[in-house]
This record gives C-alpha cells, sequence and structure tokens, in this order.
C-alpha cells in the first residue's frame, strides 16, 4: 500500500528530444534565464517554465543541436554547444559536494589505512576509488568489503583532493547514513549522463 502510494508521487515528464516520458529523475531541467539563455535546474527548483531531455549528454547535445530549447521554451532561448559540457561538470560537481558533506559530518575518511579500518569495522557504506588507482589497491580494499557496500570508481583524484580539502586522495570511504545515499544517487545521475 505504501509503495502504491510513493509511486503516484512520481512526477513523469517528457523529454523534448525523444517525447518519451519518463520519471524527472531519469531527466534534467532546463530553464530560459533572464538573458534567454538556457540554464540547467538540476534541483529542479527554479521558477518560470521548464522543459526536460533525457538524463544523457547526447541527448542534450541533440536539444541544442536541433534548437529544441526555443521551441520547447515558447521563446528565443540561447543555448551554447558547451551545454552538454556544463551539465556534466554541475552533475558531477554535486556528487563531489556529498563527498566534502560527508567529510565535515566525520562520516567520510581518506587514507588506505583508514579507509581499511572502516571497512573492516563493517561501517562503510560505499568505498571510493579515484580513476587513477592501481588496481593492486583497489582489489586489497574491495577484498575487506562486505555486503552493502558499493565501489565508486568515477572521480579523479584531483576530485577527490578538492572533496577532502588535501591533496594525493586515491581511497576514500563514506559511512552508512543518508549522505552516503545521497552521494551514491548522485554519482550514479553522473555515470548516467555521462555513458
Amino acid at each position: 500500500m505504501k509503495q502504491a502510494a510513493a509511486e503516484e508521487n512520481v512526477a513523469e515528464r517528457m523529454c523534448i528530444v525523444t517525447r518519451e516520458v519518463r520519471d524527472e529523475a531519469q531527466l534534467i531541467r532546463f530553464v530560459r534565464g533572464p538573458e534567454g539563455a538556457v540554464v540547467p535546474d538540476l534541483n529542479r527548483k527554479l521558477p518560470g517554465r521548464g522543459v526536460w531531455v533525457s538524463l544523457s549528454r547526447s541527448r542534450v547535445a541533440e536539444a541544442v543541436r536541433r534548437q529544441a530549447f526555443s521551441r520547447g521554451l515558447g521563446e528565443t532561448s540561447a543555448a551554447g554547444p558547451d551545454l552538454p559540457d556544463q551539465v556534466g561538470g554541475l552533475l558531477r560537481k554535486a556528487a563531489v559536494s556529498y563527498i566534502s558533506l560527508a567529510k565535515k559530518a566525520g562520516e567520510a575518511v581518506a587514507g588506505n589505512a583508514k579507509v581499511e579500518e572502516m571497512v573492516a569495522a563493517g561501517r562503510a557504506r560505499l568505498v571510493i576509488h579515484a580513476r587513477e588507482a592501481a588496481q593492486n589497491g583497489r582489489q586489497k580494499i574491495d577484498n575487506l568489503s562486505g555486503p552493502g557496500v558499493e565501489t565508486l570508481g568515477f572521480f579523479t583524484s584531483s576530485e577527490l583532493d578538492l572533496a577532502f580539502g588535501r591533496t594525493n586522495v586515491i581511497h576514500a570511504a563514506v559511512a552508512r547514513g543518508g549522505l552516503a545515499e545521497k552521494l551514491l544517487q548522485a554519482t550514479r545521475r553522473a555515470e548516467a549522463y555521462e555513458a
């Protein structure tokens, strides 16, 4: 009964490129800014009429190419060729911000020893390896991971450095809790966009 009620609350929108009706989580909302520029609205809170595009770099690029934003928004709207890169950067930045929040809340650690300790104690929900991480370093930590621990390899070392406010972060872990779930969701959105 509760699940049926939750499913009814999920809003569905139509992608202006594919014309497919999808859940808002599978789309990106765009609005027209005061100067006429197309603005990504990742949090779906900006005022004004919005249009929706599938959560895909290629679909955003296609919307720019076909001038679908002007048609969808009902007036001339400027969408530059850099819009797909801008959206990708914003999605990555949103995910990295959750790592930073988790660190500030004392729910994230970096460095082999601290990560191994959190994972071995069963407190970790997410293990994060920088894309540059060596396979043997990844494997050593992953072997300690139990059920319910997900591994992310989406971020670069420089992004992890930024999130932790230090240099050379290759491995990190985030404890179980709400921030870990928000980070996982934001990362999955960024990964889906780039797929």
